[in-house]
């Protein structure tokens, strides 16, 4: 008996090796990827958050170099050997990696491309990455449905739509297979945010939130309705699906004032109407003044106090563009003095508009600091308020109001409109020294100097009352 439990066990036979490979192939490994997280993750670190293509693009060569030689999958010395990736290939979940950085650095250098704004040579070159982003992509799909589990065969598949959609959005000759494919992106993420932890919701919800305006924009284009410019503004956003179509925004905003512009003959301010004459001035105002309704609340819902500083620095930059196109127009003017006079008023008449919606935003600016200046201790751990930046913050709002009456009151006789400005902006001054004296207290107040927190607190009371008394003495009611 003892002999023959020291025997080695018999080898296999040819028929339980068959039946081990049968079980094998019915239960093949399948890898797990979350493909949304991945290329969050990646793109975020390395780049895209600042809109850094060609970082994220060089970060993609510098990982699949990492990933073939961890596999010791490498192309040959010298010489370029190619070697495809295969389903029999994936043997190791870095194999899906590899295809998947393919496609990303594909799509990335032909959005480094686009947005260095390309002639119709590199547009050509941008195509050509694009086409190759959608074919590694779709063999990502392809190998993931087959190596992957379902949860990844599914993101993959909403990844190569996205990619398909991109293409064709981007050569703009089948705008309806462009839609579709977002369409069926959007629709994956929809299912798949429905469930897992609150990370993977809210990954899959901004990725929603970037198809939708596409999907949106393809829609208008396919309707034939016209694309209005608030919907447009709407869609300016931040991130790499939004520089896809920053461009072809630009361009229809840009042909839509265009058309608005031409019957835009006139700017009036004050009672006062100044002739436009240049095309590229009409639409520059007409753009600032697309952007001051948007700033009024046109919409329905609230705008938060960050989108409303967002909307202000392209107000200004309206502005400023349409005081160049003026002042390009009165150095080519010559010496004809009724023109040179019409450009001066209207050059005049652009700088007040500007110097006044400084003072607005100045104005956002305090509430904002104020709202901060209230609390004890911020719940989100932000810098709290001090009272020297309302000072400071009072100063520039001082200098602002002094620079647009001397402004308006400057050059011409004013008429009754310019006089109750002029009026309404010498009190608003006071009411803004009466705050600035108040904050100044507070601030030697808060370094326990009584005696001078004393004093400037009854000088800005005494500030306070003859603004009061003022404007219930004005003949003009602001």
């Amino acid at each position: 008996m003892s002999k023959l439990a020291n025997q080695p066990p018999p080898p296999p036979s040819d028929m339980d090796i068959d039946s081990a490979a049968a079980v094998e192939e019915k239960n093949p490994v399948r890898f797990s990827i979350n493909v949304l997280e991945l290329m969050r993750e990646a793109q975020m670190q390395h780049g895209l958050r600042h809109g850094d293509y060609t970082r994220y693009r060089r970060y993609c060569t510098a990982r699949l170099r990492r990933l073939y030689k961890s596999l010791k999958f490498l192309h040959g010395r010298g010489k370029y050997t190619r070697r495809n990736i295969t389903e029999s290939t994936v043997t190791d979940v870095r194999f899906l990696h590899v295809v998947f950085y393919m496609a990303e650095r594909a799509w990335s250098h032909a959005m480094e491309k686009k947005t260095a704004g390309p002639n119709a040579p590199q547009r050509i070159y941008m195509l050509g990455r694009f086409r190759k982003a959608v074919k590694w992509a779709a063999l990502f799909s392809q190998l993931c449905s087959i190596k992957g589990d379902s949860r990844t065969s599914l993101e993959a598949e909403a990844y190569a739509s996205y990619m398909k959609g991109t293409l064709l959005f981007e050569q703009e000759k089948n705008i309806e297979a462009a839609m579709l494919n977002f369409k069926n992106t959007r629709t994956v993420y929809e299912e798949l945010g429905k469930y897992g932890g609150i990370e993977n919701q809210l990954l899959c919800r901004q990725r929603i939130e970037e198809v939708e305006p596409m999907i949106g924009f393809c829609s208008r284009k396919l309707g034939g309705s016209a694309l209005q410019e608030h919907d447009l503004l709407d869609m300016e956003k931040e991130g790499p699906a939004y520089d896809l179509f920053k461009a072809k925004i630009e361009a229809v905003l840009s042909e839509t004032r265009s058309q608005q512009a031409a019957s835009m003959t006139e700017f009036n301010w004050l009672g006062r109407r100044f002739p436009i004459t240049s095309a590229k001035t009409r639409v520059s105002i007409l753009k600032a003044q697309q952007l001051e309704r948007d700033l009024n609340g046109a919409a329905t819902e609230p705008i938060s106090a960050d989108k409303k500083l967002a909307i202000f620095d392209k107000l200004f930059s309206a502005y400023h563009e349409a005081r160049s196109c003026i002042r390009n127009d009165l150095a080519s003017a010559g010496s004809a003095e009724n023109i040179r006079d019409e450009l001066n008023g209207l050059d005049k008449a652009v700088s007040a508009v500007l110097g006044l919606r400084t003072i607005e935003r100045n104005q956002l600016l305090v509430s904002i600091a104020k709202s901060k200046f209230a609390k004890h201790r911020d719940e989100k751990n932000e810098k709290i308020t001090k009272p020297e930046e309302l000072v400071r913050l009072y100063d520039l709002l001082i200098q602002n109001t002094t620079d647009l009456t001397d402004l308006v009151s400057s050059g011409r006789d004013k008429n009754e409109e310019e006089n109750a400005f002029v009026h309404e902006y010498e009190l608003k001054d006071l009411a803004f020294r009466a705050e600035r004296c108040f904050y100044l207290a507070k601030s030697y107040s808060s370094v326990s100097k009584r005696a001078e927190a004393y004093a400037l607190f009854c000088y800005a009371r005494s500030l306070a009352d003859s603004a009061l008394q003022e404007l219930a003495n004005s003949p003009h009611k602001p």
